[in-house]
């Protein structure tokens, strides 16, 4: 049995015949009136009830949504509604959605057709990762008359994971098996040389470099044959992702954490498309996680395992104890791509001894953000003594982030400076970059 709630329109029309009481007091006539418009009210009242809560009237509702849902994306979530009532009804429903949303007047307004399955959509964009919950979905009904509701409940429970979007993924992918590198704004580098890494000997052919020509197999063959060489693979790649209250700074709804989470598994796609063995490893006041860089089929899901539900503990990232499970845990010489942010040079320098320590052993690149809001300032024109002051102090702190580039480099560390909207492209620019170079 549906519960029974009362329509605003009831109240108002009951207001009505109350006004209509009291002006009775001054003009008699209109007595009669009211206790027609009483007597018309409580029959609507007692159709009304009738047709709503009758027993071969009933309604279901579902919800259908994906287990999965993409981060920063547009989610859409279905609702599968089957009607039995033999006239038009007005609903309202009330979807139950996850607290993180923090929508509390969530409604939505649907009309059906006798008898009709209704099936209707609406989007979540989830701005955080992690678990997303439902509740009940609540259904209200309201007849023609629209003075009484009905309202059906539906325990309908269902949690979905939230992941660093996937949908990238794919054509990023162009990046590491075609040539077509500007299409996503990648600069095209000239190989310096050779990959020690041999492949065949094969017969030349107009293009090949005649420093490959191998002249004890053209002597023996009786015809030019050269050595070809393929890029070394199956070498270990890190990412490094800082979770410390640093990593919080929200960049169009999204915090640097969430954006460096999803550069970093289309990054580690990318390098296992390469051949190359990807892992991962995330810190804050403590190493918190460590995924074993691996090529296996399965790697990619375990990486998105672990980064779908990674949270800050609003502390102050130890580099000293990465430092000391890094040197415990990686044997072999790994490149190193350490996401974080330093808002200071002094910030930069007390982390530094940890940063060469790292770079002794390992190829170390740090990607660290620029702040778009001081660089929008150093782009103003200010016209008042306010603006000038405000735009000298942003000056000085833009100029400290490139001298923290330069810092970095003097210590033989790579260095990216960038925005999180460029952060993909500047890291993948990077890594294939030094693939061209052969210095990975």
């Amino acid at each position: 049995m549906p519960a029974f709630f009362i329509n605003n329109r009831w109240f108002f029309a009951l207001a009505i015949i109350a006004v209509a009481c009291v002006m009775a007091f001054f003009m008699p006539w209109v007595w009669n009136v009211a206790m027609i418009l009483l007597l018309l009210f409580a029959i609507l009242t007692v159709l009304d009830f009738v047709l709503l809560f009758s027993k071969e009237q009933r309604i279901n509702a579902a919800r259908v949504t994906a287990e999965r849902w993409h981060l920063g994306e547009d989610n859409a979530v279905n609702l599968e509604i089957d009607s039995a009532y033999k006239f038009p009804v007005s609903l309202e429903i009330i979807d139950e959605l996850p607290e993180i949303f923090q929508k509390r007047d969530f409604i939505l307004h649907y009309k059906t057709t006798p008898g009709a399955k209704l099936s209707e959509q609406y989007v979540l964009r989830p701005l955080t990762r992690g678990t997303y919950r439902f509740g009940n979905i609540n259904v209200f009904v309201m007849s023609p008359l629209r003075l009484l509701k009905a309202r059906y409940k539906f325990e309908d429970p269902a949690a979905v994971k939230v992941y660093p979007t996937t949908k990238l993924l794919r054509s990023y992918q162009l990046l590491a098996t075609t040539d077509q590198h500007s299409l996503f704004g990648a600069r095209k580098v000239r190989k310096l040389g050779h990959s020690i890494e041999f492949e065949q000997i094969k017969e030349y052919v107009a293009g090949d470099d005649i420093r490959t020509i191998n002249w004890k197999a053209t002597a023996r063959r009786g015809s030019m044959m050269v050595n070809t060489y393929t890029d070394i693979r199956s070498q270990q790649i890190f990412c490094v992702i800082d979770k410390g209250r640093s990593m919080k700074m929200p960049f169009e709804g999204m915090t640097l954490m969430d954006h460096s989470i999803k550069s970093a598994l289309i990054f580690l796609n990318i390098a296992l498309h390469k051949h190359d063995k990807a892992g991962l490893i995330t810190f804050s006041s403590q190493v918190n996680d460590m995924v074993p860089a691996d090529q296996g089929s399965m790697q990619m899901h375990k990486l998105l395992e672990t980064l779908y539900n990674q949270t800050t503990d609003f502390q102050d990232a130890d580099y000293e104890r990465l430092l000391s499970q890094v040197h415990h845990k990686l044997s072999q010489r790994s490149f190193l791509l350490l996401f974080s942010n330093f808002e200071s040079l002094s910030s930069l320098n007390r982390q530094m001894p940890y940063l060469r320590g790292l770079a002794k052993k390992h190829m170390l690149c740090v990607v660290f953000f620029e702040n778009t809001a001081v660089k929008d300032i150093v782009e103003q024109q200010p016209d008042t003594i306010e603006g000038i002051y405000t735009k000298t102090i942003a000056e000085r702190f833009d100029f400290e982030k490139k001298q923290m580039v330069k810092e970095l480099r003097r210590y033989g560390i790579i260095a990216i400076l960038t925005t999180p909207e460029k952060l993909t492209v500047d890291v993948i620019n990077n890594y294939l970059e030094l693939k061209s170079r052969q210095l990975l």
